[in-house]
């Protein structure tokens, strides 16, 4: 495989767990299963995807309810998030909604 996962020793134990069962999918020898099996996986991956979004989302909000900033909820979120991507997340505005919202604004002022 191209690009392997790796468990960086740094992350919580819960993502080390998700690296390694991802990791694991390597070691069914059986092409025809291997395949079957990793299909199947990414045949869920867009509903599973979402529902970790959904998560952060509920989980970055009930931060702000508590009384953080835009900045510290940011640095929870970690991987050079800016607090400006924090808010953002609040809101569930994903990179690709962003793009949107962004061309639809270009589109209106080209009309204008």
């Amino acid at each position: 495989m191209s690009e392997k996962p790796e468990a960086t020793g740094q992350d919580p134990e819960e993502v080390n767990r998700l690296v390694d069962a991802i990791r694991s999918l390597e070691e069914i020898e059986d092409p025809a299963e291997r395949t079957r099996v990793v299909s199947a996986v990414l045949r869920r991956w867009p509903d599973l995807h979402k529902a970790l979004r959904v998560l952060r989302q509920d989980s970055v909000n009930t931060l702000r309810e508590t009384g953080l900033t835009w900045p510290q909820i940011a640095e929870i979120i970690g991987g050079g998030i800016k607090p400006e991507r924090a808010q953002q997340i609040s809101k569930g505005l994903s990179g690709a909604t962003r793009k949107k919202l962004k061309q639809e604004r270009e589109k209106q002022e080209r009309e204008e």
